[in-house]
């Protein structure tokens, strides 16, 4: 009897062993098939004009990734969702992309109101966003990293520039922008900067616009009759189209930039593509890139991204433009790669750990890289003067790249925050 019992325990653990045996095979079997990877940029609405592209430029990273054999040897699988510039439908895509679609990482967002309706999502479900635009800093997650500018990266060097004699020697300042966070805290630092500078509030004009707003003939007067009080320059954070009515106005109204200079933080080679830019010519922008510069590795991913638009039709093939928030996508697609080769595995904490200090050779003719720390990269800082055929002449850049600081010490309280993500 005891014989029996014996055997039927050996063919119970015989049997449970053969069900945990196949039980790990679908397990094994997803190891060897694709690694899905989730983009998250707006498709229509105020911001595709920007944004469309930025799912361009990681598609066609991600089939280059592909074409040299994927990713610890697994295809990628893009998962495209269209969150319609409408701030609540981005969390609920990204949710869809981590939760039901199962992707190891999401590319996307570029407003950072979009960023932070998504930002629950990422740390309750532990997902990974790359981040890829300019931004007003005083955030620092574990589970994003901010491949765009930093205010540091951007915003006060540019005004920095205005207030020098190469700029112009601006005393007064107008501060518009698109009403959301991203304005109204780059603005709010770039405030206390010029405080720090001995300028007075009345010689600060400070404006903003709701997304999508196309009359802005009332506000250029304005800027007009503000600038009479001495020599002024703009600095601008409108996003999305209404850069295309914005600039438009300000050629009507025959505002040039050797009277009142205008430097934009959001406007690009593709904001200007819809614009004549004859009539805005000196005019700036600050970017970490620009599509002009002459270099062996920006030729090559001008090339790369001329193919690929012919080849897709897609990014007005027939002009295929670069721009700033296009190189950041293509360099957190790459160092995400880098990373997941360095981790051997798509496991998000052990991705992360990975990302620290990852280095890519970036078209702008320098060498990005993580931080250890503080997941921002170190970038430089360039400022171009728009020409007539709507592309940028650098007149200023920093000898190298700038390391970000997400903390701004232009904002009291600033000095007691860490300059690393908290990872409870």
């Amino acid at each position: 009897m005891k014989r029996r019992v014996v055997v039927k325990s050996l063919g119970l653990v015989a049997a449970g062993a053969l069900l945990a045996a196949s039980a790990m095979l679908p397990a094994r079997a997803a190891d060897k098939g694709p690694i899905k990877v989730g983009i998250l940029h707006s498709l229509s609405g105020t911001m595709a004009i920007s944004e469309t592209v930025l799912k361009d430029t990681a598609l066609m990273a991600i089939e280059e990734i592909n074409a040299k054999g994927g990713v610890l040897g697994r295809k990628l699988e893009p998962v495209v969702v269209d969150p319609a510039s409408n701030w609540p439908l981005f969390a609920e895509k990204a949710r869809q992309l981590l939760a039901a679609d199962k992707v190891a990482v999401v590319f996307g967002c570029w407003t950072s109101v979009s960023r932070k309706s998504v930002l629950p999502v990422f740390k309750e479900l532990n997902g990974l966003l790359f981040y890829p635009v300019q931004y007003e800093g005083e955030e620092l997650e574990k589970n994003v990293f901010y491949t765009g500018a930093a205010p540091n990266q951007q915003a006060i060097p540019a005004v920095e520039y205005l207030m020098s004699k190469a700029g112009g020697g601006a005393k007064r300042f107008v501060l518009l922008g698109t009403d959301y966070v991203y304005p109204r805290t780059t603005n709010k630092i770039l405030r206390a900067f010029l405080h720090s500078k001995g300028v007075a509030d009345a010689d600060i004009m400070e404006e903003y616009t709701p997304f999508g707003h196309s009359d802005y003939q009332t506000i250029v007067a304005n800027i007009k009759k503000f600038a009479s009080g001495g020599k002024t320059a703009v600095v601008s954070t409108i996003n999305g189209d209404s850069n295309v009515p914005f600039y438009k106005e300000l050629g009507n109204a025959g505002l040039k930039a050797t009277e009142v200079p205008v430097v934009a933080f959001s406007v690009g080679e593709e904001e200007l593509r819809g614009v004549d830019a004859k009539p805005l010519v000196g005019h700036l922008a600050a970017w970490n890139y620009f599509m002009s510069l002459k270099n062996p590795a920006n030729a090559e991913f001008k090339k790369k991204w001329a193919a690929y638009a012919k080849s897709h039709g897609v990014a007005n093939p027939e002009k295929p433009l670069t721009n700033d928030p296009m190189e950041a996508t293509y360099i957190g697609v790459n160092m995400w790669k880098q990373a997941v080769e360095k981790a051997k595995t798509t496991d998000v904490d052990k991705v992360i750990a990975a990302m620290a200090g990852q280095k890519f050779a970036a078209p702008s003719g320098f060498t990005a890289e993580m931080d250890e720390k503080n997941h921002h990269l170190h970038k430089p800082v360039l400022i171009g003067e728009v020409k007539a055929d709507g592309q940028f002449n650098v007149v200023w850049k920093t000898p190298g790249p700038v390391r970000a600081q997400p903390w701004s010490p232009f904002i009291a309280g600033n000095d007691q925050k860490k300059d690393e993500p908290d990872t409870n």
